[in-house]
């Protein structure tokens, strides 16, 4: 991690977090930074081997079957027969048999119906699968961002304790010089602690935030330190052009589609099924020792009742509260989409604010360092004036890392990061 601001005699920062820099109204477009997100065929495989995406590619395969299932249909041939020993008076006994082998077959219309159900169910497991994939990315986005965020805020904290460390070696050493009362000696180590118990605080986040960053994603290659985020940038897209991608490109909508088409080709197949199918079959029979044998064709229709014409009424219902979340799930998407984009452009103004308050915390802290060795600045002054400063880099880091995050998860949504259209 880059050194964040230096000791108190001779502040030298890095160009990019401590020198004015004039921030414009919006960023000039550029190409989105990717030094601080991990390697992409690492992301993939951490996502590929995420339990949600397993489970959720384990129930495409089971809908698979299933439409295979419903293209079979579900009748099948039966084979039913008797055998007796008849006896007569004054005749004797005779061996008799009779064996039929049916089947029943799907009125017109219906095997059509079945197989669309079968495509729909497989349809919409698929989405879900994208979606689980897509699911665990945000999850990612989220952790990875928490992590660096953490780390950042740690690495200003520690930088903070090390300013303090040698502010304090250097009033300690004005006193043996009899140029500083012990009183400034004191403040200074307070301030010492004060930056110190932040700094451990800080620490513990982040470790906290690697190792769930780790638990969730165990396959995810995390390197020795977090990368350090450089100054966000928006994408070469316009962030109304990803909200509109991420109503397009939605799989979430894509299952509540092919979920309510589904739903309505089960209602049209239970409306037909009113009229049941019929079974046809092959009867061969021998009675009086095969002194009479015969074959016929054997025909049932099962008559339907009430029963029947409940479950279609259960299914048209059902198919109509699948359209009616199909408009809710439109809804949620559309939300989402107009939240993202807000969400960015609030946290690139935050950003863009903060960097700001930065330029004007360093000009300001510089002049009461000047101030503090002329003497005409109290210490305690000047002590108020870094916390100041070091609170002005804490806020320009998590505003950078919120920026990031925020960016990130258009992306994700709009399906240019880590998502395939």
């Amino acid at each position: 991690m880059k050194r964040l601001f230096l000791p108190l005699l001779a502040l030298t920062v890095q160009p990019a977090l401590a020198q004015s820099v004039p921030a414009p109204a919006a960023p000039a477009p550029a190409a989105p930074t990717q030094s601080a997100l991990p390697d992409e065929a690492a992301v993939q495989e951490a996502l590929d081997a995420h339990p949600a995406v397993q489970a959720a590619l384990a129930r495409v395969a089971a809908a698979r079957a299933e439409a295979r299932a419903l293209r079979a249909g579900s009748h099948e041939f039966a084979l039913s027969g008797s055998y007796v020993q008849r006896s007569v008076d004054r005749e004797g006994k005779y061996d008799e048999y009779d064996a039929t082998l049916s089947r029943a077959f799907r009125l017109p219309g219906k095997a059509r119906l079945d197989r669309e159900t079968g495509e729909h169910g497989l349809r919409a497991a698929e989405n879900r699968a994208e979606d689980a994939r897509h699911q665990a990315a945000i999850q990612l986005n989220e952790m990875w961002w928490d992590w660096l965020g953490a780390s950042a805020e740690a690495a200003v904290d520690e930088q903070s304790a090390a300013n303090y460390a040698a502010t304090l070696a250097a009033v300690r050493r004005r006193v043996e010089l009899r140029d500083a009362a012990p009183l400034e000696a004191d403040q200074a180590e307070a301030a010492l602690g004060e930056a110190r118990s932040a700094a451990a605080q800080s620490r513990g986040r982040a470790e906290v935030a690697r190792a769930r960053l780790a638990a969730r994603f165990p396959t995810l290659p995390l390197p020795a330190a977090a990368p350090e985020a450089e100054r966000p940038a928006l994408p070469a897209q316009s962030l109304a052009q990803m909200a509109e991608q991420v109503v397009a490109r939605s799989h979430e909508i894509g299952a509540a589609d092919a979920e309510a088409a589904r739903m309505a080709s089960m209602a049209e197949r239970a409306r037909r099924e009113r009229l049941a199918d019929p079974t046809l079959g092959l009867r061969l029979f021998s009675e009086r020792n095969g002194a009479e044998r015969g074959a016929g064709v054997v025909l049932s229709v099962p008559i339907g009742g009430g029963a029947r014409s409940a479950g279609a009424d259960r299914a048209a219902s059902e198919a109509q509260a699948a359209r009616a979340e199909l408009s809710l799930v439109r809804q949620e998407v559309q939300e989402m989409a107009d939240s993202d984009r807000a969400r960015a452009e609030a946290a690139l103004a935050s950003w863009q604010r903060s960097r700001e308050m930065l330029d004007a915390q360093v000009a300001a802290v510089l002049k009461l360092r000047r101030g503090h060795q002329l003497g005409a600045i109290d210490l305690a002054d000047m002590l108020q004036g870094e916390r100041l400063v070091h609170g002005a880099f804490r806020s320009e880091a998590l505003a950078r890392i919120e920026a990031h995050r925020a960016l990130g998860r258009l992306r994700i949504d709009s399906h240019n990061l880590w998502i395939a259209d």
